[in-house]
């Protein structure tokens, strides 16, 4: 593994455990105020996408003098891609398995992670 790519790998980890509290937090706060689970869950992670592009934009892949829209629209695509896989995960050990919510929501974060790396890394911020 290049040096480069190490770089990338820890950045997108210490972003990604800022996402995960800024997540995490908005989530068990819109449920100890009573909103329902699927609202509370993308709530929290539309959050966590704000933090997540400027971050990613600027400090992971350092993409400076690139195509702002075309960046916006890939990092969207790429969400709504790791958020379908997390999302699916998340219902589902809920709702068929009976796992506690609150510990599927942190282990979806992993599924969420992976998926959104490897689409912002091949995809978005392609140099």
């Amino acid at each position: 593994m290049s040096p480069k790519k190490s770089t990338q790998i820890v950045r997108f980890v210490i972003v990604g455990m800022s996402n995960a509290l800024i997540t995490y937090i908005i989530y068990v706060a819109m449920r100890w105020m009573h909103f329902p689970l699927g609202l509370s869950n993308a709530v929290g992670y539309i959050g966590a996408l704000i933090n997540s592009f400027i971050w990613s934009k600027l400090w992971v892949f350092q993409t400076r003098k690139t195509n702002l829209r075309r960046e916006i629209c890939y990092f969207a695509v790429a969400f709504l891609m790791a958020y379908g896989c997390q999302y699916a995960f998340f219902k589902t050990l809920i709702v068929h398995a009976d796992i506690n919510e609150y510990l599927v929501q942190f282990l979806g974060l992993f599924i969420y992670g992976a998926v959104n790396f490897i689409m912002n890394r091949k995809v978005t911020f392609k140099h």
